[in-house]
């Protein structure tokens, strides 16, 4: 059976997601999991899902190499797990080229590919400081808005009412810690 994957790392590429399932339904995906989630997370509930629906002789296809995983080490070990469970992997997007992890010449071009996607990414990042490093030298960059601070009477409201720190957060679709730092600000005025 050929199992699909497909992921994106936000929720604003929804035709992202769609095109991917798509490709992988064109390649004869029998069930395709899919997911909004970044791929450097540990948390990927669909790709667990994947592995577990995977039986000996089953085949993963996913359409990126940096669908999967982000890092060459996460990806070889995904690889291996892939492996591990007797199926293959297979990456569809390879300039009208597929590997197939099955064979030792994919891997090796899955290997070098993982590791020239995590470069360029390193690259990119590194870009975006210096950028961001150069607005704030020229007074451009002001950064995120805070938005919890921004609910803090609302923070301080609720739990004048007796709501716990859990459920301030939850209402509020903010995290605890936030929460916290909220109360903590108001008892230091």
């Amino acid at each position: 059976m050929k199992i699909g994957y497909a992921r994106t790392s936000t929720t604003d590429q929804v035709a992202g997601l769609e095109a991917q399932a798509r490709d992988l339904s064109a390649n004869g995906c029998e069930r395709i999991f899919r997911e909004q989630v970044s791929g450097g997370s540990t948390d990927r509930p669909q790709l667990s899902a994947a592995f577990d629906h995977m039986r000996a002789g089953d085949v993963l296809v996913v359409t990126k190499p940096d669908r999967l995983a982000r890092s060459t080490a996460d990806l070889l070990r995904l690889v291996e797990e892939v492996k591990a469970k007797g199926c293959g992997l297979i990456v569809l997007s390879m300039n009208g080229m597929t590997l197939d992890t099955t064979s030792p010449t994919s891997k090796m071009m899955l290997t070098m590919l993982a590791a020239v996607a995590e470069f360029e990414r390193d690259i990119m990042k590194e870009r975006q400081r210096e950028g961001i490093a150069k607005a704030k030298e020229e007074g451009r960059y002001k950064g995120r808005k805070p938005t919890a601070r921004s609910q803090a009477e609302q923070v301080q409201a609720l739990a004048a009412e007796g709501v716990n720190a859990t459920e301030i957060a939850k209402r509020l679709n903010m995290g605890r810690t936030s929460v916290y730092r909220c109360l903590a600000d108001a008892m230091a005025r």
